[in-house]
């Protein structure tokens, strides 16, 4: 597929599964990458996941947007064949394979490199290259667990996970960071580099505002970054809103328009950290006021004024104005599904953009173009289904 990206013209090769790594690559397809997805014949779990949708599961959809698909058994000597013919011209090699299996099947860093001096390899990991976790698998919720996010969104005694695959895809943009800035490092000396995303870092490194000890401290003492005080969620007359005015131009506003004036001008509010000292006292009061109008009608009288948000759905995306303003959601055509929206791509190029959008493969969809690309016949493409090696 031609690219007019920033990274038109890069060959990308993933053996990845799940959500991290993927969607790197999903990020640098966005830019203008060719991304082969290697599948084994299992295909990649994230395919089987729960889905209302029969065909193909949605997470996949979602995560491997603008890619082609290859089968592959790595098991079979003559897929690693396959494999490191594709690997011997391509620009990055992105798995996320536990430390040691990449280089049981021959394909190390050490190994790649002799091949291919100038390929960017990229290993994501749950726990990083080296300590007494590295063999382990690692997953978003997991490593969420590990780190300290759950017990900063609930407690201590009720920690609770954040929903969304944050971790993954936190080190998914981390990915796409590590690629593209070695990719132009490559430009000055001519060579490629191993780059090492873990999940671990992208969990601390989403906390870095709160990951910080100085040396006179406690160990209890308060990181999170909730700013507190009136900050926060409110019922409505009709629906939830959320509002953020720390400011004292937000606050003085708010407190004028939910005709509560008299708080803009009490100086035991005058700080978020006053507000927040008080919030006991604040919340009710605010609470009380916010039954007048809906939510929807709340963010009409706040407007540019007071930030604020009415809850929505993610439905409610697919035909939000600001977000088809933005040209947010393509229309995609896939063989299974059918026609489906989704997000069109994460990052916008004032020169060069990427035209072409492409739906998520169907497992396998681009086995034969990519073989003949690169020069096997129809009958060696039959001796590698004969053999296991594709499918």
């Amino acid at each position: 597929m031609s690219t007019t990206g920033p990274l038109s013209g890069i060959r990308v090769i993933d053996l990845s599964a799940y959500i991290a790594a993927p969607y790197g690559c999903t990020l640098l397809a966005d830019q203008g990458a060719e991304v082969i997805k290697v599948e084994p014949p299992t295909g990649d779990n994230l395919r089987s996941y729960p889905s209302t949708l029969k065909a193909e599961g949605r997470a996949f959809l979602g995560v491997n947007r603008g890619k082609s698909s290859i089968v592959l058994n790595l098991k079979v000597p003559a897929a690693r064949d396959v494999l490191l013919r594709l690997l011997s011209d391509a620009d990055v090699l992105v798995h996320n394979f536990r430390p040691g299996v990449a280089e049981r099947l021959g394909i190390g860093f050490e190994a790649i490199r002799a091949l291919n001096e100038r390929l960017i390899y990229c290993a994501v990991s749950g726990y990083g290259e080296t300590g007494p976790l590295s063999k382990k698998a690692g997953y978003d919720q997991v490593l969420q667990t590990m780190s300290g996010i759950c017990t900063l969104q609930g407690s201590k005694e009720n920690p609770k996970i954040v929903y969304g695959s944050v971790v993954d895809y936190y080190a998914a943009a981390l990915l796409a960071g590590g690629v593209s800035s070695s990719l132009y490092q490559r430009e000055q000396t001519g060579k490629g580099q191993f780059v090492g995303i873990s999940l671990l870092r992208s969990a601390l490194a989403m906390q870095s505002a709160r990951f910080i000890w100085a040396a006179d401290e406690p160990r209890d003492v308060y990181r999170d970054m909730r700013s507190g005080g009136i900050t926060g969620l409110y019922g409505t007359a009709e629906g939830s809103l959320y509002i953020s005015a720390n400011t004292p131009h937000f606050w003085t506003a708010l407190c004028e328009l939910i005709d509560l004036t008299e708080l803009a001008t009490n100086p035991r509010y005058a700080t978020v950290r006053l507000r927040a000292e008080h919030s006991d006292e604040l919340i009710p009061k605010m609470t009380q006021a916010l039954q007048v109008h809906t939510a929807l009608e709340w963010e009409k009288i706040f407007g540019d004024r007071v930030p604020c948000a009415v809850a929505l759905e993610i439905e409610d995306m697919f035909d939000h104005p600001q977000v088809l303003a933005e040209n947010m959601v393509a229309t995609f055509k896939h063989p299974s599904v059918g026609s489906y929206r989704g997000l069109s791509r994460a990052i916008k190029f004032g020169h060069g953009e990427q035209v072409a959008l492409r739906a998520a493969p169907t497992f396998g969809e681009n086995s034969n173009e990519i073989l003949t690309g690169l020069g096997y016949t129809l009958e060696d493409i039959q001796a590698l289904r004969t053999a296991g090696a594709t499918s």
